[in-house]
């Protein structure tokens, strides 16, 4: 008796899945990106064309903002302090985090992980809390910095922090090293952490000191990240604005004496909310925008993240 021949498996019906589903997904980021991002962002172009008084009343102007602004003696003002606390900011910023990843990656027991807690909580807080406490801390006669300075050198107790033009600029580095110091040291801590150990106990079986071990191998392998940190560092330096507006608020001038605390982003304030011009604040924000891209371009260049 022949066998009976194999039948077919049945095909196993699916329910069909409509081509649009996938897109009714994503629908909705679709559409908050348009109109958080999308629609801001062609505004900002159409309005730096325009010059305006209030939101509704424009007049087209073309590159008449522009020209305003690379002409204006407090643009370049505000362009020359954001240069100088950039500079001066992240070179001090940068070793000082690093120091602290070094001392706290090196130390021992249980007080560590409170040390790190101690020089991060600082970042927390805000720009606007730290500079309301630095007016207080710079405060002539009773600030706690000249008080410190009085008993230690015996000279400080009436310096004027944030009404002499030559001390304005150090105040606000002072005051930003102290907010932002420990949140760059995570950085340099995690980093730290990655470091090979048997390379390190490589080169000091060698004879390698403590310098050439940090030189030859501590240093290439945190490259990444100390490279990631100046250019978040030099990025937040170009978009400064609560810090010193916090800060000067205790003062007669809020841009400083001689406008010495006057930056970038504090100009289009200005422009946008003491003016009242928001075409001309838009086309601040466009040549802020190019500065910082061609200034971090030149970084990763000169540091070799582009060739990587």
């Amino acid at each position: 008796m022949s066998a009976a021949p194999d039948r077919p498996a049945s095909k196993v019906k699916r329910s069909p899945t409509p081509r649009w589903a996938p897109y009714l997904f994503v629908a909705p980021y679709i559409a908050v990106t348009l109109a958080f991002f999308g629609y801001p962002f062609v505004h900002a172009i159409q309005l730096a064309f325009y010059q305006t008084a209030g939101p509704h009343a424009r007049v087209w102007v073309g590159l008449g903002n522009f020209k305003y602004i690379l002409s204006d003696p407090d643009f370049r003002t505000a362009v020359f302090n954001t240069v100088v606390f950039a500079v001066v900011g992240t070179a001090i910023m940068l070793p000082t985090s690093l120091g602290l990843a070094l001392v706290l990656n090196s130390g021992q027991g249980r007080l560590k992980s409170w040390f790190r807690l101690f020089f991060f909580s600082p970042s927390v807080v805000g720009q606007i809390f730290v500079g309301i406490i630095f007016a207080v801390v710079l405060a002539p006669d009773y600030g706690l910095l000249n008080r410190f300075l009085q008993a230690l050198v015996g000279w400080g107790l009436e310096i004027r922090w944030l009404e002499n033009p030559s001390t304005v600029m150090p105040a606000i580095v002072i005051t930003n090293l102290w907010l932002y110091a420990g949140f760059n040291m995570v950085y340099f801590l995690a980093a730290l952490q990655n470091v090979d150990p048997r390379l390190v106990e490589a080169a000091r079986i060698d004879g390698a000191g403590r310098w050439r071990v940090f030189w030859h191998i501590t240093l290439p392998a945190i490259k990444p990240v100390a490279i990631f940190v100046l250019l978040i560092s030099t990025i937040g330096s170009f978009q400064l604005f609560e810090l010193p507006y916090a800060l000067m608020r205790s003062t007669q001038s809020p841009n400083g004496p001689n406008n010495t605390a006057l930056f970038i982003v504090g100009y289009l304030y200005d422009a946008a909310y003491s003016i009242g011009d928001l075409g001309l604040a838009s086309a601040v924000g466009w040549v802020l925008a190019l500065i910082m891209l061609t200034v971090s371009l030149v970084q990763l260049r000169l540091t070799g993240a582009s060739d990587e």
